[in-house]
């Protein structure tokens, strides 16, 4: 009897020596390790890719934000804010009802097949809006003109680019919203163009947000 509660006792105490050394392991030390490493590295992807404006972060250069108007009355859908360049349409899973401090949407995609009614109804209105809000004197937005990515969401809902076209085609727009050249305008956008990763991987695009600030900056010189 002795030498079973002994063996017992030995056995517990081997589980929680083991238990302890896991946790610190595993649970204090690894963590520390690679934070250390990634801080060490790469501090700017460590925390979150942060993009700063005026000494405050205002956003992530992976997420997508929305440049909206602030909601009228009896209005459910926020209507475009048209001196900003605008991002892709976020037609992900849904708004965010937990954090709503952020007004987050949920990342996702909308799951709605090719052929589906409800997702051409939703491509033709983004392009018709597209048209119009695009279209000023001196300058009409034929429907050829209009990029996928100026109708469709992304697979996560949370694209932070939108290609070089879409953005050319917003130019003369935000242009005269802004009261500023054109040419100036333009450079903004061509100044903020990345090519493709390594010069082969993925597609030309340009950061709405960065884009954004530079052109705030430019408002505020004229």
């Amino acid at each position: 009897m002795n030498n079973s509660v002994t063996n017992t006792a030995r056995l517990l105490g081997a589980g929680l020596r083991a238990l302890l050394v896991l946790t610190l392991v595993t649970g204090v030390i690894y963590p520390l390790v690679v934070t250390g490493i990634a801080q060490g590295l790469f501090p700017g992807r460590a925390n979150g890719s942060e993009i700063k404006a005026d000494g405050k972060v205002v956003g992530s250069s992976l997420i997508g934000q929305a440049y909206n108007l602030p909601l009228k009355r009896g209005q459910q859908t926020p209507e475009p804010d048209l001196k900003w360049f605008q991002g892709r349409p976020q037609n992900g899973l849904g708004a965010n009802s937990v954090n709503t401090q952020y007004k987050l949407i949920l990342s996702g995609a909308t799951n709605l097949a090719a052929d589906s009614k409800v997702l051409v109804q939703q491509v033709k209105d983004a392009r018709a809006a597209v048209i119009k809000d695009n279209s000023v004197p001196g300058y009409a937005v034929k429907p050829s003109d209009v990029p996928a990515d100026a109708v469709t969401s992304s697979g996560s809902g949370l694209d932070p680019n939108i290609s070089p076209a879409y953005a050319d085609l917003q130019v003369h727009r935000v242009a005269e919203k802004n009261n500023l050249p054109l040419a100036q305008v333009q450079k903004l956008v061509d100044e903020h163009t990345d090519g493709r990763t390594l010069g082969f991987m993925g597609e030309p695009r340009v950061n709405v947000l960065e884009l954004n600030i530079a052109l705030k900056d430019l408002a505020a010189r004229k």
